[in-house]
C-alpha cells in the first residue's frame, strides 16, 4: 500500500478551515498543508503574538484570532465573533498536565481543554459548519478509565498520564455521539476523529530540572515529525469517508507514516457512555448543543 502523503490534498479553493492551537506543532504543519491547497486557514491561538509570526511563514491565505480552550468566555467570544460559513473544523490543540492543574473555569486541565473546551466550541459553531469537523484524538484513549462522577480530579489522587488519556477518550466518544445526534437529525455535516501517531512536538518536553528517562531517549528515534503527524487530519478532512471515522499513521502499530482507517477500544464505542459524557459536558459547560 502507497502511504498517503500531502501531496494528495484536493484544491481547497474557496474552503474555509478553521484549526485549534495551530501556532505549533501538528495544527502548524496542518495549517501550512491547507493553506497550500488554497484554503482560507484560521489559526486559532491562545497566544496572538505566536500565531502572526507562524502565519508570516506561511504560504496563501491565512488570518489569526484569539482563543484560549481553557476559558470558556475565550470559547464564547469566539464563537459569537464569528459570522462566515466554515467548512472543516479541526479541534487540534491539546495540553498535557505534568501536575492537577485547573481551566479558568475550574475543570481539571486536560479535560477541560482536550475535551470540554473543543465541545464547547464546536456545539457553538456547529451551526455555522458546512462540511465536517476533525477532533484530533490518541490511541492513549486504549488506557483510559473515564470517571464522570469525577471527570475533574475532585476526588481522586491525581495522576497526569490517566488525565491525558480520559481525555482522549472523550474526545472519540464526543465524536460518536455528535456524529448520532447530526444523523438522527439528517444533517450531511460530518464528524470525525485523528490519531497522528508518535509525534516529537513539545507536548513531550520535560519540565524545567528533570531528568530525561529512557523514554525522552527513545522518543526522537521513533516519533515522527509534526509534518507526519498531520497527516491523518488531512486525511480525515478531505478524503470521502463516513462520520465517525478514526484515522491514523498506517505503521508501526498505527504509530508512524502516512494515514489510514483505524480501530479504536470497545469503550470507545460505548454508545452509552457517549451519551453521559455528552450530558456531563452540557451541565459543566453550561452549552446546550443544537443537535438533540
Amino acid at each position: 500500500m502507497t502511504d498517503y502523503d500531502a501531496s494528495a490534498l484536493p484544491d481547497l479553493t474557496d474552503r474555509t478551515i478553521v484549526i485549534t492551537g495551530a501556532s505549533s506543532g501538528i495544527g502548524r504543519a496542518t495549517a501550512a498543508a491547507f493553506a497550500r491547497a488554497g484554503a482560507h486557514v484560521v489559526l486559532a491561538v491562545r497566544d496572538t503574538t505566536k500565531g502572526r509570526a507562524v502565519a508570516s511563514t506561511l504560504t496563501g491565505s491565512v488570518e489569526v484570532r484569539p482563543l484560549d480552550l481553557a476559558d470558556l468566555v475565550s470559547v464564547r467570544s469566539f464563537a459569537e465573533q464569528w459570522t462566515g460559513p466554515i467548512d472543516v473544523l479541526v479541534a487540534n490543540a491539546g495540553v498535557s498536565a505534568r501536575s492537577l492543574t485547573r481551566t479558568a473555569d475550574g475543570f481539571e486541565l486536560d479535560f477541560g481543554t482536550n475535551h470540554l473546551g473543543h465541545f464547547a466550541l464546536t456545539t457553538l459553531l456547529l451551526p455555522r459548519v458546512r462540511d465536517r469537523v476533525v477532533v484530533v484524538a490518541s490511541q492513549a484513549e486504549r488506557a483510559a478509565r473515564l470517571d464522570l462522577d469525577d471527570p475533574n480530579w475532585e476526588r481522586r489522587p491525581y495522576r497526569s498520564s490517566r488525565a491525558y488519556n480520559d481525555s482522549k477518550l472523550a474526545n472519540l466518544l464526543f465524536v460518536a455521539e455528535l456524529q448520532r445526534r447530526l444523523s438522527t437529525a439528517g444533517s450531511a455535516v460530518r464528524v470525525l476523529a485523528a490519531h497522528p501517531g508518535l509525534v516529537t512536538t513539545s507536548i513531550y518536553d520535560l519540565p524545567d530540572g528533570a531528568r530525561p528517562g529512557i523514554w525522552d531517549h527513545l522518543l526522537p528515534r521513533l516519533g515522527q515529525d509534526a509534518d507526519q503527524g498531520a497527516l491523518p487530519t488531512l486525511y480525515a478532512a478531505t478524503e470521502d469517508l463516513p462520520g465517525d471515522t478514526f484515522v491514523g499513521p498506517q505503521h508501526l502499530m498505527h504509530m508512524r507514516g502516512g494515514a489510514q482507517v483505524i480501530g479504536r477500544s470497545r469503550r470507545a464505542g460505548d454508545r452509552e457512555l457517549a451519551a453521559r459524557l455528552w450530558d456531563v459536558s452540557e451541565r459543566l459547560t453550561g452549552i446546550t448543543a443544537p443537535v438533540a
